[in-house]
């Protein structure tokens, strides 16, 4: 049995100019960056308009990544992988040492 949930990989040239594979990824990577960036904007904006004017974007560029992520799933570039319960419960021990240390 697989360990991955994926689709069937869509075909690409290879070839050294970019393709729509690696457009995307790059594109993945930059969303998730403003998202990081906004956050932070988020935590220090003092005024409350400004406040929802970058809760807005950060919900609108969230929702892009999103969408970006999607696409990639459905060409099969990206995959999700099946945890079995080992794993699971070494992520939740991981878990509490964190939040016990706070």
């Amino acid at each position: 049995m697989s360990d991955k949930i994926c689709n069937p990989i869509t075909k690409i040239k290879n070839s050294k100019q970019m393709n729509e594979k690696d457009y995307l990824i790059t594109i993945l990577k930059i969303e998730k960056e403003l998202l990081t960036t906004y956050l932070t904007a988020l935590e220090d904006a003092s005024n409350s308009n400004l406040y929802e004017d970058y809760h807005d974007m950060f919900n609108d560029i969230s929702d892009l990544q999103r969408e970006i992520y999607n696409l990639l799933f459905e060409k099969g570039w990206n995959y999700l992988e099946i945890a079995n319960e080992d794993k699971i419960n070494e992520k939740i021990i991981e878990m509490q040492n964190q939040l016990s240390q706070l």
